[in-house]
C-alpha cells in the first residue's frame, strides 16, 4: 500500500481560479426577486404539459422582448409518468465579438414540481437569470462590456422530471469543445448558503478550474466559503454516479458544468406548499458571483479541463486516478487470501467443487430474481421513463409489482432450496471449502467491479475485507460472527443511508435506488455485478448461521429433481391429507 499512498499524496494538486475583472455590479437582487415573485404568482403550477407551463414560456418571451434579445423555442417530446409530454427549451444569445466560436452558457429550469408555487425552485433561478440576460442585453444603453465569446442564456423545461431540458441541449449540441463551461442556477433565495453541486450522471467530474472560480466568486461576494460535497460524498457519487441536477448532463459528456444553490436536493415546495419571502442576500450574492464568475470567463482564457475525475478536499484536490489505484490496491490483500485459502484446501485435499456447486444454485435463484426484476422493467410496471433520472418529488412504491416479484421469488427459492438445505451434519473441512468458495467468488466479483468502475470498489471493499475473517470467527459465539457479517455490509448500507440523508428521501431511499436499475439508469453491468455478490453473501450468511450444506452428491439426492418435487408436493400434498372413503364414513357414523 505504500506505492499507491505515495502516488495518492503526489497527485494533489490545487486549481487556481480565474481572474476577476474590475467591473460595477450590475446585477440587482430586489428586481430578481419581483420577477420571481412574479412568475410564481402568476403561473404557480408550470409541471410540462400544463396550461401554466405555456404561460411560463411566454411571460419569459415577454421579460427578455424590452432588451433587444431574440428568444428561440426548442420543443420536444418526453415519457413523463407513462405518457408523451410536449417540452420546450428557451435560447437567446449574446454573440460574441471575435471569431472564436466558443459559448459560455447560464442556465435554469422553469418548471416546478407542483404542489407549491415554486417560487425558489426554481422561480429564484429563473428570475437571475433574466436579471443577468438584461446586464448584457444588446441594446447599447444596458451593454456591459464587449464579448469575445458567446453568452448563451437558456431556460429549460422538465428539470424536476429528469433533467429533460439540460438532456436535450446537451445531447444536440454537435461540438462540445465549443462550450467553455455552465452555470446551472437552481433554488438560489432559500435560507441555506450557497452551495456547489458537482456530480454527473458518470464517473466524470466538472473542470476544476470553474469549480475553483465559482468558489472564489462566491466567497467574493459572500464573505464566506460556499459547500460543496465532502470528500467521502464525492467518492460515493462517482463509485455509483447520479445526480439529479442539471449540470449532470453536460459533465457527462466532458462538458465543464456546476450547479449552484442555496437549497436541498428535494425541494421544499413539494412538503410545504407556498415558500413565502425568497432571502435576497442569498439571491442577490448568487446573482453577483455568477456574474463575476463569466466576467472572468469572457477575458478570452480558455478552462483547462484538468483530470476526468477528482475528489476535492477543500481548496485542493486528489486525482481520480490515484484514487482508483489506492481502491484497487486494496483489494490486492484479499485476493491474496482469498487464493491462499484456495491453494491451502487444494493441498489438504479439501473438495471446492460442492462449495462452488452451492453457490451456483445460489447464483441462479438471484438470477431468476433479476430476471423478474428486468422483464418487469420490460412491461412497464416499474413506471420508466426513457432510462432518466426518476422524480425525487414523487417517490411511490408499486405494491402490486413488488408483491408479484416477492412471490416469484418464494418460487424460485423453494425451487433452488432442496439442493442448499442440510441433509447430515456438516463437517469442519466442508465448511472451510464452503467458506473457500464464496471468498473466490468475491474475488470475481471485485476483479469485475475494478474492471467496471474501480470507484464503485468504495461498496465493495468492506465485504471483503470483513468477511474474510468469517473462517477464523466460525467456532465462536453466534453474536461474534453476525458481527462480522454486517460489518461487511457497510458499503451497500452507506450508499442507502447516503440517499436516504443527501437526497432527502428518507425510507424512500432503497426502493429509489431500485428504481435507477429498473428504469435502466443505472448500469446493467453493476445490476449484474450486484447478483453475483447477493449470492455469495447468502453462502457466507448461511455458514454465519451453521446452516450451510454443501451441494450433495448424486447418492445423497433425491430421486426427483427439484422442480419435479416441488410440483409433486403442491399437486399430492393436499390429496394426502384428504380424508379417504372409509374414513369419511367412520366419521359419519
Amino acid at each position: 500500500m505504500g506505492l499507491p499512498l505515495l502516488l495518492l499524496a503526489f497527485s494533489v494538486a490545487q486549481p487556481p481560479a480565474l481572474h476577476f475583472q474590475d467591473l460595477p455590479p450590475a446585477f440587482d437582487g430586489k428586481t430578481a426577486a419581483a420577477i420571481a415573485t412574479d412568475l410564481a404568482s402568476n403561473y404557480p403550477d408550470r409541471r410540462p404539459g400544463s396550461a401554466d407551463a405555456g404561460g411560463a414560456a411566454a411571460w419569459f418571451h415577454r421579460q427578455l422582448a424590452p432588451y433587444g434579445f431574440d428568444v428561440r423555442a426548442d420543443r420536444f417530446t418526453a415519457t413523463i409518468d407513462g405518457r408523451r409530454t410536449k417540452l420546450v427549451n428557451l435560447v437567446t444569445e449574446k454573440p460574441g465579438t471575435g471569431l472564436n466560436p466558443a459559448e459560455i452558457i447560464v442556465m435554469a429550469h422553469r418548471d416546478n414540481s407542483g404542489p407549491g408555487d415554486g417560487l425558489n425552485d426554481n422561480a429564484s433561478g429563473t428570475a437571475a437569470l433574466i436579471e443577468l440576460a438584461r446586464s448584457y442585453a444588446p441594446n447599447a444603453a444596458a451593454q456591459r462590456i464587449a464579448l469575445p465569446y458567446t453568452l448563451v442564456f437558456l431556460s429549460t423545461d422538465g428539470a424536476e422530471s429528469g433533467a429533460r431540458g439540460a438532456e436535450h441541449f446537451a445531447a444536440e449540441q454537435a461540438g462540445h469543445a465549443n462550450i467553455l463551461g455552465v452555470v446551472n442556477l437552481d433554488s438560489i433565495g432559500s435560507h441555506g448558503g450557497p452551495r456547489l453541486v458537482l456530480g454527473a450522471n458518470s464517473s466524470r467530474s466538472p473542470s476544476p478550474g470553474l469549480v475553483e472560480t465559482l468558489r472564489a466568486a462566491l466567497a467574493k461576494e459572500g464573505n464566506g466559503e460556499p459547500s460543496r460535497p465532502s470528500g467521502l460524498q464525492q467518492l460515493v457519487t462517482l463509485g455509483f454516479p447520479f445526480d439529479p441536477y442539471e449540470q449532470a448532463p453536460f459533465v457527462s459528456r466532458g462538458i465543464p458544468a456546476v450547479t449552484v444553490t442555496t437549497a436541498g436536493a428535494r425541494p421544499l415546495d413539494t412538503r410545504e406548499g407556498r415558500t413565502g419571502k425568497l432571502d435576497l442576500g442569498h439571491l442577490g450574492v448568487v446573482g453577483l458571483a455568477t456574474q463575476d464568475a463569466v466576467d472572468a470567463m469572457e477575458q478570452g482564457v480558455s478552462l483547462a479541463q484538468g483530470p476526468t475525475s477528482y475528489v476535492f478536499l477543500g481548496q485542493r484536490l486528489v486525482r481520480g486516478w490515484a484514487v482508483e489505484i489506492v481502491l484497487v490496491a486494496m483489494l490486492v490483500p484479499f485476493l491474496a487470501a482469498a487464493v491462499d485459502l484456495f491453494a491451502r484446501c487444494r493441498r489438504r485435499r479439501i473438495r471446492i467443487a460442492p462449495a462452488l456447486r452451492s453457490y451456483r444454485s445460489r447464483l441462479g435463484f438471484w438470477a431468476w430474481v433479476g430476471a423478474i426484476f428486468l422483464v418487469f422493467r420490460g412491461l412497464g410496471l416499474w413506471g420508466g421513463d426513457d432510462g432518466q433520472v426518476p422524480s425525487l418529488t414523487s417517490v411511490s412504491w408499486p405494491g402490486g409489482a413488488l408483491l408479484a416479484l416477492v412471490l416469484l421469488a418464494g418460487a424460485g427459492w423453494l425451487v433452488a432450496r432442496s439442493r442448499l438445505l442440510p441433509r447430515r451434519p456438516t463437517r469442519p473441512e466442508e465448511r472451510v471449502a464452503g467458506h473457500s468458495g464464496a471468498l473466490l467468488a468475491l474475488g470475481v466479483v471485485g476483479l469485475l467491479v475494478a474492471a467496471t468502475n474501480p470507484f464503485a470498489l468504495l461498496f465493495v471493499l468492506p465485504s471483503l475485507h470483513a468477511w474474510l475473517w468469517l473462517p477464523q470467527v466460525q467456532t465462536r459465539h453466534p453474536a461474534l460472527r453476525a458481527s462480522v457479517f454486517l460489518a461487511g455490509l457497510l458499503g451497500p448500507c452507506y450508499l442507502v443511508w447516503s440517499f436516504a440523508t443527501h437526497y432527502d428521501l428518507g425510507w424512500d431511499a432503497p426502493w429509489y435506488i431500485a428504481k435507477l436499475f429498473a428504469v435502466g439508469y443505472a448500469s446493467l453491468p453493476l445490476f449484474v455485478i450486484g447478483l453475483a455478490w447477493l449470492a455469495a453473501a447468502g453462502q457466507l450468511v448461511a455458514l454465519a448461521a451453521g446452516r450451510y450444506a454443501p451441494y450433495p452428491a448424486p447418492s445423497e439426492r433425491p430421486r426427483r429433481g427439484p422442480l419435479r418435487e416441488l410440483i409433486r408436493t403442491l399437486v399430492f400434498a393436499p390429496r394426502r391429507r384428504a380424508p379417504t372413503g372409509e374414513a369419511r364414513r367412520a366419521v359419519n357414523q
